[in-house]
């Protein structure tokens, strides 16, 4: 199906030229990795019902975080990027319901997926974290209940340069 593929863009007027090298990369073992600690149960559960199990470079990372070391994660698209900082962020609220987290995504499309597995997480694994996206499109009505209540907020660059300047207003629960 794939060499169909390849072989119909190849004969495309609009490709002529452009395509200068193909090469099949092998499928490589999935390489999975221990936490130094176990992670709290509601949170252990929720990946088990999901039955998934952690990427080496994400138990690394969630190590990492928990010694309190920044953490730059870079890898392909469905890789498990969001996980490796969704589990730190899950297990600090877990251990103090007044931790806050602040995501910042470059697109609106990318900002409501993430919403969505943040919820859906929220509610497996019965942490009340109350998600929600503070940005531009958000209502004034809604704004001041999300300042207030949500302990994590999705945004993006553009709407944390407006913010900022009033950061007095945007205090998570002081």
């Amino acid at each position: 199906m794939i060499d169909d593929f390849i072989q119909s863009i190849k004969r495309m007027q609009s490709y002529k030229k452009q395509i200068v090298h193909i090469q099949e990369i092998p499928p490589k073992e999935a390489c999975f990795g221990e936490l130094e600690k176990p992670l709290p149960e509601n949170i252990q559960n929720c990946l088990l019902t999901r039955d998934i199990h952690l990427y080496s470079h994400q138990a690394e990372a969630i190590n990492k975080v928990r010694e309190g070391k920044n953490v730059v994660i870079v890898t392909p698209t469905a890789s498990g990027k969001t996980l490796a900082f969704n589990i730190p962020v899950l297990e600090a609220l877990t251990k103090d319901p007044k931790s806050t987290a602040l995501y910042l995504y470059p697109t609106k499309a990318l900002t409501n997926d993430q919403l969505k597995v943040l919820r859906e997480m929220e509610k497996e694994t019965g942490i009340q974290a109350y998600p929600n996206v503070y940005d531009g499109d958000t209502p004034q009505h809604q704004r001041a209940s999300i300042r207030e209540n949500s302990k994590i907020i999705l945004s993006n660059p553009y709407g944390l340069h407006q913010y900022l300047p009033w950061h007095y207003k945007r205090a998570l629960n002081p």
